[in-house]
């Protein structure tokens, strides 16, 4: 699809999407596209989703060992800079911890921990330039919870939770916030499989959700478009949950 540049509330911003190509990631991408930010798009397939005048893509595994830097210096070549560093990309997968590889735990931990840590660690001297610097990074429902078979993601997605809040100490001084979402059971990649399994994961999420439904890549956009934006200058290491009520209901 192909859009006009548009100015909005992000208009001259600069932002990096890691995990840009679907789901949350590509809603994130379009919403800040659409609110007027420049967009690199980082992700493992060949071609971006989104033709825009605005958006740059850069075929990425975020875990490759130089990874951070040439995601870092793409944003400054093709940007100009860093303004919001959106830690999208994730995996989950690796089974019960009894039977779990070593290999998978590696994996599971070096895509939604260590490759958030490196490229926040690149991102930080640009995002110490900007007048409005902001780090996202996508947690879970799993921050706080803990699903069977699940050990690697829930390890994964609790220590997202400590660096964020870490990186929230840490940068304040500078006027850079750092948050976290923890989405419920959303509509994307990852959730396709279960959702294809049969009827029993959406019935499941949707009578645990306040709201009755599961939630699409456009709700947790639009919580991260809020705490990229001026509006949220005063929120730091917070997590934001996003479920539709999931965690409230016993």
């Amino acid at each position: 699809m192909t859009t006009e540049i548009q100015r909005g509330a992000h208009h001259g911003m600069k932002a990096i999407v890691t995990g840009a190509n679907s789901g949350i990631g590509l809603a994130t991408a379009q919403r800040l596209l659409n609110e007027g930010a420049k967009v690199l798009m980082v992700d493992l397939a060949e071609e971006a989703s989104i033709k825009h005048p605005a958006a740059s893509y850069l075929q990425a595994d975020v875990a490759g060992e130089e990874a951070h830097e040439h995601i870092a210096a793409s944003a400054k070549d093709h940007l100009g800079g860093i303004d919001f560093l959106i830690n999208n990309a994730g995996m989950v997968g690796g089974g019960p911890v009894e039977s779990m590889t070593f290999a998978d735990w590696g994996r599971i931990l070096d895509v939604n921990l260590s490759a958030v840590f490196r490229l926040c660690q690149a991102s930080i001297p640009s995002l110490k330039q900007s007048t409005r610097g902001r780090i996202v990074n996508i947690g879970s429902i799993m921050t706080t919870l803990a699903g069977v078979g699940m050990g690697a993601y829930t390890t994964s997605k609790h220590a997202v939770a400590g660096l964020t809040k870490t990186l929230a100490l840490e940068l304040g001084e500078f006027g850079i916030t750092a948050n976290f979402i923890q989405p419920g059971a959303i509509i994307t990649g990852i959730t396709q499989a279960s959702l294809d399994a049969g009827p029993e994961f959406e019935r499941f999420w949707s009578e645990k959700s306040a709201l009755g439904r599961l939630g699409r890549p456009e709700d947790i956009a639009a919580a991260i478009n809020f705490l990229v934006s001026e509006d949220a200058s005063f929120i730091t290491g917070h997590g934001l949950v996003v479920d539709g009520g999931v965690m409230r209901k016993a």
